[in-house]
């Protein structure tokens, strides 16, 4: 769960925005400065795209946000910051071909903030959470196949494998059969009936996280494509960026994380993802210099007033001389819906 949010308060009655996760990092790794371009990915409430802009009055940002509530909240923040400030609506897998529009000397900075918003998660109408009632829909875009629409027409293998390697849920097996014995007399349409349906599976832990946080983080990725669209995002962010340029991902949960550790790791020459057949000689010459020594996780100060970045994670790359490399299939698969995971031996 991210906090793309602008630290503002909610009206009375209204939902809060929350503070962006990690926000002084965020910056810090990017260390905009006069003349450069900043593309933020994540739009969400513009947190990081007011605090790019604030912190060098010489620095451009084009923000991206697939979500049309997003585009149409950020508009008072283009006109504040014009023109230094750019809105556009797509996906961040798309970020090199706005690059080539926008920015065709190279990006200063990429900056990616994985997963769904808090304004999002807040909107019980928007279908993302299951602490409040809505329809079943996840759909960041608005468009498209629902949440729903995978429920109630996938395979029962695939809602299992969609549940196991997104959500990381062990009983997905079980959880699965249930959904496709249950919509046999009854199509599923709200998050509670998702949600009850998933509670007679997974157990509740005293203390834990209720028991279809998994199983709603698998279909939410799955709906959204949110890993295909991550490869795809570091892959143009690599040929975007100009040399010295920053690229900083933020994320929420291991596979997203996994993603980008194996990335930056490969392209700073430390292997994952790379052949262990390929003679050193041949090797391609690193296009990132890690910019960071492991992940950089939320300060306790951060955790005490945001709870939902607990689980978030910082990781940046600077680019390099080098010319981008193709793309890592290591990454691409662990994005995709493995077909080993049938025989992985799941409850």
């Amino acid at each position: 769960m991210t906090g793309r949010g602008d630290g503002l308060a909610g009206a009375a009655g209204g939902p809060a925005r929350h503070a962006p996760v990690l926000l002084e990092e965020v910056v810090s790794a990017l260390a905009p400065a006069a003349g450069g371009t900043i593309l933020d990915g994540t739009f969400g409430a513009g947190g990081y795209t007011r605090a790019l802009l604030d912190a060098d009055p010489g620095t451009r940002v084009i923000a991206l946000d697939r979500d049309p509530e997003a585009i149409a909240g950020g508009r008072d923040l283009v006109a504040a910051y014009a023109p230094r400030l750019r809105l556009i609506p797509t996906r961040f897998g798309d970020l090199e071909n706005v690059a080539r529009a926008h920015a065709p000397d190279g990006l200063s900075g990429v900056v990616l903030d994985i997963g769904v918003s808090s304004m999002q998660l807040d909107e019980a109408g928007r279908g993302f959470s299951f602490r409040a009632e809505g329809p079943l829909d996840m759909r960041m875009e608005q468009a498209g196949p629902s949440a729903a629409d995978i429920v109630n027409e996938a395979e029962e293998t695939t809602l299992a494998d969609i549940i196991y390697h997104y959500g990381e849920e062990r009983r997905s097996r079980a959880i699965a059969r249930g959904i496709v014995e249950a919509r046999r007399k009854k199509p599923f349409e709200t998050t509670k009936e998702l949600a009850d349906l998933v509670a007679r599976f997974v157990r509740a832990e005293p203390h834990g996280p209720h028991p279809a946080t998994r199983t709603f983080q698998g279909l939410r990725i799955a709906v959204n494509d949110e890993l295909g669209e991550l490869t795809r995002a570091l892959h143009a962010a690599e040929r975007a960026l100009a040399p010295g340029g920053r690229l900083v991902v933020v994320t929420f949960h291991s596979l997203e994380d996994r993603i980008v550790k194996q990335f930056l790791a490969a392209r700073a020459g430390r292997g994952g993802g790379g052949s262990r057949h390929l003679p050193a000689t041949e090797a391609a010459a690193p296009s990132f210099r890690l910019a960071t020594k492991g992940p950089v996780t939320p300060s306790e100060p951060e955790l005490r007033v945001n709870p939902r970045s607990r689980s978030a994670k910082l990781r940046a790359g600077e680019r390099l001389d080098a010319a981008a490399q193709p793309p890592l299939a290591a990454i691409e698969a662990l994005a995709a819906l493995p077909e080993e995971t049938r025989q992985r031996g799941r409850r």
